[in-house]
């Protein structure tokens, strides 16, 4: 069984055995608690999954493990032990000798966590150094085995790379690469998949196995997905408000769930076996309302152009969704941005009503976007009325008064107070914000939705939440919806039809259901048995 507690304490063996041991573990930030009375043991080869939703104190336990807290945050009580030490207590030349050494960290963005002007094997000798590795022959050699360790081709050139010539997978397996530079006991993995396609993830998923079975390296996974954590970890913590509410085998906790706030986490979880629920919740009209045939796009010279679309053909009538899944650079993006007209084609053509759809400030209204993150796609110096009312404003919809009117009932469409328009985007949570995007792309009242990854910056529930805004709003307007993704559970969920893209090309195309109960292209059966799912539990 689960237990609803505030710590995990293994006792006999196992404990006396751990190599991580943490005890009430609080953290503030400027006086405010930011996690409260957090405890768990790890033994050697362990693996412990820590969930939760955002806010609710997770990243923020994986930063206190190893004293990285960022400004105005600080350990205020309990401890954490690292092979009988405990690190709260270390002084800072101490702490930095036990620091990627004796436990390390692998970062959600490896972008942002990698030197962009230094090669890979700079910032590889730079750790190296850091952890007494000499002399630079060896730490040369060492550098080469770490790639190779973990999975990177022709080490030995990749070496002088940098970062941007990566591909996100790889990056992140060069973080895990710099993690492992100090031979760590411990590997604390913060959101380290989020990003990632089902494909690339799972690769990600089974080196970390990997390391975690053949060096023993016990391994701390903090993550909000729950298949994620089902499918890699023995056990789970389930943190809410700071707190641990729920923990045991992971097993127990998925299959038996005994805190609210863990029931209402596993209800919101989109399921890959769960049939689609577009057809209960709007009908598609006969008549094609868009139509795309033979539709290419190249970039680059022409004697070395790069494909990024080749002969795309698909249909979308009105009140329907269709989801278009593949892994990032397959072209779901360039398409988007091809039928918002961000940029022409070279070849093929886009047919709206049966016309072909000009560059007209009246085309345009019809076929609107709603952006990836809610956090980069709003402007920070406006306030949410000016947001809203810019459309209304470039399209010359209406005076002002009528567009404070029409702000106000979009606001109210997607859920939120009027009084919302006189605040700025930084006064709202990520869901709200994607509220607020959905509402900007409604304001000219368009007839097509293009819906680029719309809830993969956010919570589960969050996400779900989002989703059934989308479908309401469907019911209502009648609006298409192209629903972008690369998380298939939801793309089920939502769409009538689901197209799936490879390498530029459509693959495959039919039913949600059929798809991906029957997928008759090899890449979409790969793309499917990639899904992380709550049923497929850690072989640990």
């Amino acid at each position: 069984m689960s237990a609803v507690l505030q710590s995990v304490e293994p006792s006999g063996a196992e404990s006396s055995a751990a190599v991580l041991r943490v005890r009430d573990l609080k953290v503030e930030f400027d006086g405010v608690e930011a996690v409260s009375g957090v405890g768990f043991e790890l033994a050697a080869g362990e693996t412990l999954g820590i969930v939760g939703e955002s806010g609710s104190g997770k990243s923020t336990t994986a930063l206190a493990l190893l004293r990285m807290l960022p400004a105005g945050g600080r350990i205020s009580g309990g401890s954490v032990e690292l092979a009988g030490r405990d690190l709260a207590a270390l002084a800072e030349p101490e702490l930095r000798a036990v620091r990627g050494r004796r436990i390390a960290m692998i970062f959600q963005d490896p972008m942002s966590s990698l030197n962009p002007v230094l090669t890979i094997g700079r910032q590889l000798d730079e750790a190296l150094r850091a952890h007494g590795a000499a002399p630079k022959a060896e730490r040369a050699a060492r550098a080469v085995e770490l790639l190779d360790l973990v999975g990177i081709p022709d080490a030995a050139r990749r070496l002088r790379d940098h970062p941007h010539q990566f591909s996100g997978g790889q990056r992140q397996r060069v973080m895990i690469a710099l993690a492992l530079a100090g031979d760590p006991e411990v590997l604390v993995a913060d959101e380290p998949t989020t990003a990632l396609d089902p494909t690339v993830q799972r690769q990600i998923l089974r080196l970390l196995e990997r390391i975690n079975r053949e060096r023993g390296t016990a391994l701390v996974l903090i993550s909000h997905d729950l298949g994620v954590i089902a499918r890699t970890c023995r056990r789970v913590l389930v943190m809410h408000q700071g707190k641990v509410v729920e923990h045991g085998r992971t097993e127990d906790v998925l299959d038996r769930p005994e805190h609210p706030y863990t029931k209402r986490l596993l209800a919101a979880v989109p399921r890959l076996d769960a049939p689609s629920t577009a057809a209960a919740n709007s009908t598609p009209g006969p008549e094609p309302l868009l139509t795309v045939t033979g539709l290419a796009k190249s970039y680059g010279p022409r004697r070395r152009p790069v494909t990024a679309l080749a002969g795309v053909d698909l249909v979308l009538h009105p009140g329907e969704t269709l989801g278009l899944v593949g892994e990032s650079g397959s072209g779901k993006s360039t398409l988007a941005r091809a039928l918002v007209q961000a940029h022409a084609p070279s070849a093929g053509e886009i047919r709206y009503r049966g016309e072909q759809l000009t560059r007209s400030r009246a085309a345009r209204r019809e076929i609107q976007l709603v952006f990836q993150d809610p956090y980069s796609s709003l402007n920070p110096r406006m306030t949410v009325g000016r947001i809203l009312a810019e459309p209304l404003i470039a399209h010359r919809l209406g005076d002002a008064a009528e567009r404070a009117e029409r702000v106000a009932e979009l606001l109210t469409q997607v859920g939120l107070e009027p009084d919302a328009a006189a605040r700025h985007p930084r006064a709202f949570s990520g869901g709200q914000r994607q509220r607020i995007g959905i509402a900007r792309a409604l304001a000219p009242r368009p007839s097509v939705l293009i819906c680029d990854e719309p809830v993969s910056a956010l919570d589960v529930s969050v996400q779900a939440q989002v989703l059934e805004l989308l479908s309401g709003l469907q019911r209502e307007l009648g609006l298409a919806i192209l629903f972008i993704a690369h998380d298939l559970a939801v793309v089920r969920q939502v769409s009538h039809r689901i197209a799936v893209m490879h390498r530029g090309r459509l693959v495959e195309t039919g039913a949600a259901d059929r798809v991906v109960t029957d997928p008759q292209d090899p890449y979409t059966a790969e793309l499917l048995a990639a899904v992380p799912q709550l049923n497929h539990r850690s072989p640990v």
